[in-house]
């Protein structure tokens, strides 16, 4: 499904540069809403999250070891609810419409250097396994 290399998700949508001031600007928020793509082409959509941090929208993989018609899945997800300043974790859970599998991911929003936002995160995959003996490939 996904190669056991660390994910980087990074963002599509470009960032308008803050104005130039004599006071300091605060840190840029790091924020989900938005299109994300990934190292590999893979990209999620988030069109909002709610005062919970609660999100939902949709993934759609490039990379999949299934013969199946890649489809595009429901992900859910929620936020750590922080204050303006802040850089997010956050969690979400990915059960994959043209397959066995549910993968999990969670990670942390940064900005870069450049201004850039970027999705730091791990994942874990688990496939169906017709029985308890090989567990061990899930």
């Amino acid at each position: 499904m996904v190669q056991a290399t660390p994910f980087l998700l990074v963002l599509s949508l470009a960032l308008v540069a803050p104005g130039l001031s004599a006071r300091k600007s605060p840190p840029l928020q790091c924020m989900l809403i938005g299109r994300w793509i990934n190292d590999l082409g893979s990209n999620m959509t988030i069109m909002a999250v709610n005062g919970k941090g609660d999100f939902t929208r949709s993934y759609h993989t490039v990379v999949m070891a299934s013969t199946n018609k890649v489809q595009v899945s429901l992900l859910q997800g929620s936020q750590h609810p922080t204050n303006q300043k802040s850089q997010h974790t956050f969690g979400f859970t990915i059960n994959w419409r043209f397959s066995d599998s549910v993968t999990v991911f969670t990670g942390q929003c940064f900005v870069d250097e450049e201004g850039k936002e970027v999705l730091k995160t791990m994942w874990l995959l688990w496939s169906r396994m017709d029985s308890i003996k090989n567990d061990w490939k899930a």
